[in-house]
């Protein structure tokens, strides 16, 4: 029975259909994620290559009958109407104008970097792990790219869940305002990303701001059997990741990041593996999976599990954990294409031991002998969900709330 079916049954029928799963679903493999189609074939042709279509059906059945489940759906949809309330973001917000003279052209402040206290006009100086709260003024795009992304998820889960088609309609137009209509749309790159003001007008770390971007992959994915966004505009999406992978691929500093031996290199190769995806360019992503257990692997995890490139900053915990959730945004993407990165070991490193490493320190912050400013226990909690979904069930031990009971099946 398809899901689009089991969301017009009765609240009742559902519940004992979750109770009662039919043989043929005991026995039938997991969904299989097949490269540039994601799980398409498996979730109605929804293209989504992270949420999976076993664990939302298994979700969205059992919302009549689990009350923490229940909960986050009232959540999600109450954001989600608040959401249909707001004028979409777009590049058009910011109150700068780039060096380039087009509005068009994204602009973010790198976050570490401060006016000098001894010279205020001239350049600015860094201060590890201390945020310049300017970064997310509308003097810049930042703000708005990520509130774009969170909107464009929220309404994407809303219409799964609810099958209410005003969601869908509402994730289409915050997608077509960021990256389709010409009197709004962002132009393909990153070149005034993570600027510091006297000393350069963008510079490579600004690929990292793209990241928001995987997120709305699979919200394109999650609303595509509405139609509210028209074939036509999805092929056109598909070009404006195509000519972003293009520019991270051949512009000065895109090819810089992808040379980054910490989370920065991650979060690259994730973003490249799932961008090539998206557009269709299935060998761009093959080759960033095919490199990534001696490029990445190898490399950047020690013998114990660490990331030594992380432990040096003064929020090395968050660090450690950012990197990883690249690093498994790649192996998602990798499990596309028929590779295994979870289980994948290089000269004795793995994601595995990396993954054992910082959930040792589970509720044991005062244990941790590197920086940390603020201990995040919740990106932890997140982290471990994730790699219980990978390694279990049962591999770590974990707390889930809010959207993740809505995005993982939790035993």
């Amino acid at each position: 029975m398809k899901p689009a079916t089991l969301a017009r049954l009765p609240w009742a029928i559902l519940a004992a259909a979750a109770l009662l799963p039919s043989a043929a679903a005991a026995f039938s493999p997991a969904p299989a994620c097949g490269a540039s189609e994601g799980y398409s074939a498996s979730f109605d042709g929804r293209r989504t290559f992270t949420l999976r279509p076993d664990d939302l059906e298994a979700i969205k059945a059992a919302l009549p009958t689990d009350p923490a489940i229940g909960d986050a759906y009232r959540e999600l949809i109450a954001r989600a109407d608040k959401v249909l309330a707001a004028k979409p973001a777009s590049v058009m917000d910011k109150r700068s104008i780039p060096v380039s003279g087009d509005r068009h052209d994204y602009v973010s402040l790198a976050r570490y970097w401060w006016p000098n206290p001894a010279n205020p006009k001239g350049a600015y100086v860094r201060r590890d792990g201390d945020t310049n709260p300017d970064i997310e003024s509308n003097r810049f795009d930042r703000l708005a790219l990520s509130r774009m992304a969170r909107e464009a998820d929220t309404l994407a889960l809303a219409y799964y869940y609810s099958d209410d088609r005003k969601y869908a309609e509402g994730a289409a137009r915050v997608i077509r305002t960021w990256f389709l209509d010409p009197a709004t749309a962002m132009n393909p790159n990153m070149n005034f990303a993570q600027a510091v003001p006297g000393v350069s007008n963008g510079r490579p770390e600004g690929v990292l701001d793209g990241a928001n971007f995987i997120a709305v992959i699979d919200a394109v994915g999650l609303v595509a059997p509405s139609g509210a966004l028209t074939p036509p505009e999805t092929t056109a999406l598909e070009g404006w990741f195509s000519r972003y992978l293009n520019w991270m691929l051949k512009s000065p500093n895109g090819k810089a990041e992808g040379k980054a031996s910490n989370n920065h290199g991650l979060w690259y190769d994730a973003q490249v593996a799932r961008f090539a995806l998206f557009a269709r360019k299935a060998e761009i992503a093959r080759k960033i999976v095919a490199a990534f257990p001696k490029a990445r692997i190898a490399q950047q995890i020690d013998a114990s599990g660490a990331l030594p490139a992380e432990l040096g900053r003064t929020r090395s915990f968050h660090y450690s954990l950012y990197a990883l959730a690249a690093a498994c945004t790649v192996a998602d993407s990798a499990a596309c294409l028929g590779v295994d990165l979870y289980r994948a070991e290089e000269e004795g490193r793995s994601l595995r031991k990396a993954t054992d490493y910082v959930a040792a320190y589970r509720g044991r912050a005062a244990d941790w002998r590197y920086k940390e400013q603020g201990w995040p226990a919740d990106t932890l909690g997140e982290l471990l969900v994730r790699a219980d979904s990978a390694w279990g069930p049962g591999a770590y031990p974990h707390n889930a709330s809010g959207d993740l009971l809505l995005r993982y099946r939790i035993p």
